[in-house]
Order: structure tokens, then sequence, then C-alpha cells
């Protein structure tokens, strides 16, 4: 099964809007996660887009805003660009439109905000969560859309919250909590998907090899740091593959020395891989890092974690 394609432009705040994409109903938020809150919204804003024969865009932030005033928070990040990209393409998106959040932006006032959206970007109307904010200081609210809007001739919506099947408010923190809590059945609930790390496939000290698991090393970069430990997962490869596999997320404490790392091993599959770009899916946590007594006691023990693996992932069905 192949991954959708990034077919739709990717847009820069910096540079003129083409004019073909000019009157455009622009769903506004971070989307990090794009989870299903993220997805009602970018919906609504597609729907009124056809409704009106305009295009849709969806507009996310690059940096995260959190990064520029915290530059020393610890990763948080669940999507990357290329990620939202072809989420945004697969929700029916005709483009995604990255603001570049840096310090001039972020001096926006509100009403400076809007005036841009209306002439440099030529936008129709917005639509956003109800707890969107923008503008300097976060002074910019929905309500404040709806004050200002209509006289810079730009129409907004807001779309409610979503609760999940549970009753939860779904929200990026939410799943980051699920993640680093090792629950990935929660994080694939609310995000209507596995929580998928996209990497390039680094060369690495061979120990799995040692261990006849060969594994594809790849760096978390961004990412929110998930429970470390072993996980069931699948593999997105080059080429339209999917693969199953098991994965260690951590520091690896039998190896000196330390070092932070993905690696999955995948099943029955041989091919080379370095260089390569892939998306690795945390589909269930299995268990903790830890030592062992000796290389021969943690064969036996992958080779456990493995079958294990195999068994949850026969029972998941493939989501891309």
């Amino acid at each position: 099964m192949t991954q959708a394609a990034a077919t739709i432009p990717r847009l820069d705040n910096r540079e003129a809007m083409p004019p073909s994409l000019r009157g455009a109903i622009i769903a506004m938020g971070n989307f990090d996660g794009f989870h299903r809150g993220h997805q009602a919204v970018v919906g609504r804003a597609i729907q009124w887009a056809r409704d009106e024969g305009r295009p849709a865009i969806v507009a996310t932030f690059d940096p995260h805003p959190m990064r520029l005033f915290q530059p020393d928070a610890e990763p948080f990040r669940l999507t990357t660009l290329d990620q939202r990209q072809r989420l945004f393409a697969a929700a029916g998106a005709d483009a995604m439109l990255v603001f570049h959040f840096d310090h001039e932006l972020a001096s926006h006032s509100a009403a400076e905000f809007i005036d841009m959206l209306v002439t440099h970007m030529g936008a129709a109307g917005v639509v956003t969560g109800e707890d969107f904010t923008f503008g300097r200081g976060r002074s910019g609210s929905v309500a404040t859309l709806a004050e200002l809007g209509p006289a810079a001739g730009l129409r907004n919506e807001a779309v409610a919250p979503v609760t999940s099947d549970k009753g939860e408010i779904v929200s990026s923190s939410l799943i980051r909590e699920a993640l680093k809590s090792g629950d990935c059945a929660t994080a694939t609930r609310l995000l209507s998907r596995p929580f998928a790390v996209q990497g390039v496939v680094q060369h690495g000290d061979k120990f799995g090899r040692k261990l006849n698991f060969p594994t594809a090393n790849i760096d978390m970069g961004p990412y929110l740091r998930p429970a470390y430990g072993v996980y069931a997962v699948r593999g997105l490869l080059p080429g339209g593959w999917v693969v199953d596999g098991a994965a260690n997320l951590g520091i690896r404490p039998m190896i000196d020395p330390p070092r932070e790392v993905l690696e999955p091993h995948f099943f029955d599959f041989s091919g080379d891989l370095y260089g390569q770009t892939i998306e690795v899916q945390m589909i269930a946590w299995l268990r903790g890092e830890g030592k062992f007594d000796g290389f021969e006691a943690l064969q036996h023990q992958i080779a456990l974690d493995c079958e294990h693996a195999r068994q949850i992932l026969a029972e998941t069905p493939l989501v891309a």
C-alpha cells in the first residue's frame, strides 16, 4: 500500500500568493498533530471553499511559536512539515501555507495580522478552532476576527472542540501525555492514525546486525519523545512498501556510550535503506528499556519482543 503523495503546493507567507489561490478559505492553526479536532477545522474550511467554488488552504506555523519563545523547551513536535503537507493533501486541501514564525511576525498586532491575511494572502474567509489566538501577545481571538474581519472583507467561522468517544476534548497535549506514558492506543484513537516518526536512515554501530536483528537507525530530531522502550511498529518505506517490525527507542543502556536513537527492526526485510527517508508508526509499547545478563540474554529477549510484536500487528489494521 502506498502513502498519499504530497501533491499540493507549499506556500510561504513571505512570498506573494499565486493569483489562482487568492480568494481562498484558509484553515488557520498550528495543526501540529493534525488530530481529530484539527481535522474538523480543516474539514469545515474545505467544505466552505467547495460550496463557494474557492480554493481551500491549510495554514500552519514553522517553527512552532513555543520554539521561538521557549527555545530550550524539550522536543514536542508530533509531525514534520512534510507529514503535514501529505496529511493536508489527503484531507482535500489545495495548498499548505507555512507562516514563518519569527519575531517580526510575532510583533504584528491582531489588526495587522488580519490585514496581512486579506491584502497579502487574499483570504476571503478563515476557519479556526474556538481557542485560536493570534497577534502580538496573543491579543487576537475568534472574537477579534468577528469584530474586525468584516470591515476588512474577511469572514470567519470557529469550530467547537471535538470530544472523543470517551468524552475527552481532543488536543495535542492529551496526545503527548499518552505517548509519554507509552499509551499508543489512546494516541492513535485521538489522532485517527498511529503516531509516526519520519526520518533518514543513518549508519549506526551495527550492534543489531551482530545480534542477527539488523535495524534502521533514525534520529528523533524535533519529535516528542514517547516513553523509552520497545514497540511494535510499522514501517512505511520508499516505493510504497509497508513492513511490520519491532523497534527500540531510547539510549540503549547496554551499549557505551549511550546514544538516543529509534532503531526499528523490520521482519522479513533485507533491503538497503541507508540514506532513505522512511516513516515508523508506533503501534504498541511492549516493555521498557533494561540491562540484561549478557548479549545472549538480550538476544533471547529481542526474539520474544519480535514474536509479541508480530502477534499485535497481525491484529492491527493498516492505516497509512
